[in-house]
């Protein structure tokens, strides 16, 4: 049941409230969070209601919360950028909030209102402006979440459900340089299944990675490239991005067939290579069609596109004891390109044709 008269009350942090701002020299990732949060929660008879901007604080859920026993679990991941003059800007939100209704269906979730939703994180990002960073590069990470928390055992589609959006300050991903990664082919364990919920963005999906992901780490790898479930051959994408890869002029990347996630990053990279010229594929592609570009000398690129990173070059690829050396172990032109040309975008320091750029204040 949508709200589209959903009203959003504002209660700010009281003095003793707010928060030391941390040193943005050493934000990390994930660890430190603003002065305010927006929730609001949804039942079958109000729908979303009692929506409100408040100082950042634990909740209370019970132990039979459906959350814990059955998953329901979805988020989002996106940011705000300071740009020139101090203005404050959101990529691509809306898609991120479609996205997110998307994943709730999928989820048997209630969709929420998006322009009401998108309006109360501009709030919220404007209230908390002063923990966006000034440190080049660094940005405020947003986290979008909704979970079941109706306390009851019984497996079916829970009767209530809170959302909520928390912030914190992140640095800037490549601190010592635009470094390539390098990445464990992953043969054994799978990510996602044909009907399954590989295209939703819900946790349980990195509960599952956790393993493999851990296994590859270990073994001096940064992250798992994943095939697909069937035959063990396809490529689908990486533990945290989409995956493209640059063979002999062609861009390719696996095409949206509801085993992997919608990138809104993924997105915005196909249309700036479209519009650059480049020949863009969005295919199925196998491994040993990687590998045999490898040793024919066709490979020039491999780099992964996420929110975090927003590109991540790939230097070598690891794959049945076999070593993909991709464009001498250092990131491509291309991918350089795309990531200086999105971070100007972002942080407002170029023309955005697409329209991507969103101001909060």
């Amino acid at each position: 049941m949508f709200n589209n008269d959903l009203e959003v009350t504002l209660h700010k942090a009281s003095a003793d409230q707010l928060k030391p701002k941390p040193d943005q020299s050493n934000l990390g990732f994930g660890q430190f969070f603003t002065d305010h949060m927006f929730t609001m929660r949804w039942n079958r008879q109000e729908g979303w209601h009692d929506a409100a901007i408040e100082p950042y604080q634990a909740f209370a859920l019970d132990p039979a919360a459906m959350v814990f026993h059955y998953g329901q679990a979805i988020f989002e991941g996106m940011k705000a950028y300071r740009g020139p003059d101090n203005q404050i800007f959101l990529f691509r939100p809306m898609d991120n909030f479609i996205r997110m209704n998307e994943s709730a269906q999928r989820m048997c979730m209630p969709r929420f209102p998006l322009d009401r939703v998108l309006q109360a994180l501009r709030a919220l990002v404007y209230l908390d402006q002063d923990w966006v960073p000034r440190t080049p590069g660094a940005t405020l990470y947003i986290r979008p979440t909704m979970i079941a928390t109706e306390p009851a055992l019984g497996l079916r589609a829970a009767e209530n459900y809170l959302f909520f959006i928390i912030c914190c300050p992140v640095g800037a991903y490549y601190s010592e340089g635009f470094a390539p990664t390098t990445i464990y082919v992953e043969g054994d364990y799978v990510r996602s299944v044909p009907g399954g919920v590989g295209n939703a963005k819900t946790s349980g999906n990195y509960a599952a990675s956790l393993k493999a992901q851990s296994a590859a780490q270990a073994k001096g790898f940064t992250q798992v490239l994943w095939l697909d479930a069937v035959e063990r051959r396809y490529i689908e994408e990486v533990g945290t991005s989409n995956i493209f890869f640059l063979i002999d002029g062609e861009l390719i990347t696996p095409p949206l067939e509801g085993s992997i996630l919608p990138g809104i990053t993924r997105d915005s990279v196909l249309q700036l290579a479209r519009d650059w010229g480049y020949r863009v594929s969005e295919r199925r592609l196998t491994i040993d069609e990687v590998i045999e570009a490898g040793e024919k000398g066709t490979l020039q690129e491999s780099f992964g596109t996420g929110t975090a990173a927003v590109i991540s070059p790939v230097g070598e690829l690891f794959y049945q004891d076999e070593r993909i050396r991709i464009n001498n172990g250092t990131a491509g032109e291309l991918s350089t390109r795309l990531f200086e040309e999105l971070q100007a975008i972002q942080f407002g320091t170029r023309e955005d044709p697409h329209k991507w750029r969103v101001r909060v204040g």
